[in-house]
């Protein structure tokens, strides 16, 4: 007959992704947010060679990075929330970086910081406007 503690291997243990800074735990309060590659270099600076990365966003146009993404994190030393970079090194092991601006646009699933780039200002102030007054914007000179 197994003994007790042999039962209770079988649980999932913590990720292991302490603060850059401060190396205590670090408290997941967001979903991960997988990156991809759009550019050939992107993924020559990940070890792929030049050729290859070439013919992958030739053909594919963005390649999934697997074992990499962004995600948020509480710090208990700093108090705060801050968006890391997470690069999976092994079965356990995770290497943690603040989030680059850049990397935002190889995320997958994350909504633009400025918004829709492809939306005019007009249409952008309408939205954010909470009451009727945007009537305003459509005077008529007469």
């Amino acid at each position: 007959m197994g003994r007790r503690c042999d039962r209770n291997r079988k649980r999932s243990k913590r990720r292991a992704i302490y603060c850059p800074t401060h190396g205590c735990y670090l408290e997941s309060v967001s979903q991960k947010y997988p990156l991809y590659a759009d550019q050939p270099g992107q993924l020559q600076a990940r070890g792929i060679g030049r050729r290859a990365s070439l013919l992958l966003i030739a053909t594919r146009t963005a390649v999934p990075i697997s074992e990499e993404w962004l995600e948020a994190f509480w710090c208990d030393q700093c108090g705060e929330t801050q968006w890391y970079h997470v690069h999976r090194q092994g079965d356990r092991h995770y290497e943690v970086r603040l989030a680059r601006r850049d990397l935002w646009q190889q995320a997958q699933g994350v909504i633009h910081p400025s918004g829709n780039p492809s939306v005019g200002e007009f249409t952008r102030r309408q939205a954010r406007q909470m009451s009727y007054q945007g009537i305003k914007d459509f005077r008529i000179i007469g």
